[in-house]
């Protein structure tokens, strides 16, 4: 089966490595050209040494890009982490159409920020869907879905590398053997029960002391490593609260409040627990221990992040 791929990224790159192990043929591929000076794509790079000319995934909504992903003639079009929305037109010019990636049981969770989301909100399912793309945003038929749990520790960084990236790599090259075998579905979803979130910016990732203590430990672990969960201090400046646990024990003090400064973090209190936080990332600088840091500033027992 003669397969073009749209993508980026590290899963961008272990799905077409994938498929080629699998035998498919790999007849076009695109993701966001290299700048000057900056370390290639790593789809790129991969299309690169496989012997492929990548196109910029940005001139597939011009006419030359699209007349060469045309001319590639490929059967099924793959797309293994595409951020943005392309035009029926690169859609449609596989014969057999094109499937995508998309990191959630849709049509739960419709958006770019489809991991972040199902943290945050406390979900202890989720999982990854491969669908026939349309026009709007997540909503064409499923071919298939794979569930996976969220655990009560999980971060995004844990959900995505640990679960749902090696899944969706198994779910594309799975998806694709559907499709070569002409048994892949297209099962529309039902509108009346989607969810949509927004991207997760830094306005979704500002802590809330005043919420309570479960409520806080799930905002921060939905957005470690990214956007990051952040917090203020006394002087107004900003400082990335992340690798942390929760204990759900009340002790005095206000929301916010340093209880303890101890060797491999610090503990604030919450509303209904207390928050052990071991990374945290002063403004302008990089992650540290939390420990040392508290140690370093001379940070007072009692001081309250805002």
């Amino acid at each position: 089966m003669r397969v073009s791929i749209i993508g980026q990224a590290p899963f961008g790159e272990a799905v077409l490595k994938r498929l080629l192990e699998d035998g498919i043929e790999i007849v076009a591929a695109s993701a966001p050209e290299p700048q000057d000076g900056a370390r290639p794509d790593p789809l790129w790079e991969a299309a690169a040494e496989a012997g492929l000319t990548p196109i910029d995934t940005a001139a597939l909504k011009g006419a030359e890009g699209l007349t060469k992903w045309q001319a590639a003639d490929a059967e099924l079009g793959v797309m293994a982490f595409v951020t943005e929305m392309l035009p029926a037109q690169v859609l449609n010019t596989p014969k057999q159409g094109t499937i995508q990636y998309h990191p959630s049981l849709l049509p739960l969770h419709r958006g770019s920020s489809a991991m972040n989301w199902p943290i945050i909100l406390g979900r202890t399912k989720t999982g990854l869907s491969i669908f026939w793309p349309d026009e709007d945003m997540d909503t064409g038929p499923i071919l298939l879905q794979k569930q996976c749990d969220i655990g009560p520790e999980d971060t995004l960084g844990s959900l995505y590398f640990d679960k749902l990236f090696p899944m969706g790599v198994d779910a594309m090259a799975e998806a694709v053997s559907l499709v070569k075998a002409q048994d892949a579905p297209r099962i529309e979803q039902d509108h009346s029960v989607s969810t949509y979130e927004p991207p997760c910016n830094e306005n979704h990732a500002r802590i809330r002391w005043y919420e309570p203590a479960q409520q806080v430990y799930n905002r921060i672990r939905g957005c470690n490593p990214q956007p990051g969960s952040w917090t203020t201090m006394r002087g107004g400046e900003r400082l990335g609260i992340f690798d942390c646990s929760l204990s759900l024990t009340n002790e005095a003090g206000m929301p916010g409040a340093v209880l303890r400064i101890q060797e491999d973090g610090i503990d604030l209190r919450l509303n209904g627990g207390v928050l052990h936080v071991k990374r945290v990332q002063p403004q302008n600088a990089r992650k540290v221990n939390a420990g040392e840091w508290a140690t370093e500033i001379g940070l007072q027992l009692g001081t309250r992040f805002r």
